[in-house]
């Protein structure tokens, strides 16, 4: 391991057994919404909120490797974030996403603070 691995924007947000493959898990991560996706055996971690209106992805419909946003069909690729419609605006965020000992962990990078 290297002092990545202990670093402080790790954080633990599921075991990996209440991940499924049908239904993505929304959490929260130091106050950003995040959605789990599990795709053929991988976790991946995608900002959870759609950038179109304010709707979880991780309450939409997940299928062939896409999300769908529940409110107005937006959809995105669950490995890349990519947008695959002009609806949703932008592509979304993916996180850095780690399995150790049956326990998902996703990286939420430091925003650094601006000087006062």
């Amino acid at each position: 391991m290297d002092s990545e691995d202990f670093s402080p924007d790790w954080h633990e947000v599921a075991a990996r057994d209440q991940l499924d493959p049908d239904f993505p898990l929304g959490v929260e991560v130091q106050g950003q919404q995040v959605g789990l996706f599990l795709l053929e055996g991988q976790v991946h971690a995608l900002d959870d909120v759609c950038p179109h209106a304010y709707a979880m992805l991780s309450q939409g419909f997940q299928e062939n490797g896409l999300i769908e946003c529940p409110l107005h069909a937006a959809r995105f690729e669950i490995a890349t974030g990519k947008c695959l419609n002009e609806i949703g605006q932008r592509d979304i965020r993916c996180l850095p996403v780690r399995v150790v000992d049956g326990k998902v962990s996703v990286r939420i990078p430091i925003q650094p603070v601006a000087p006062a």
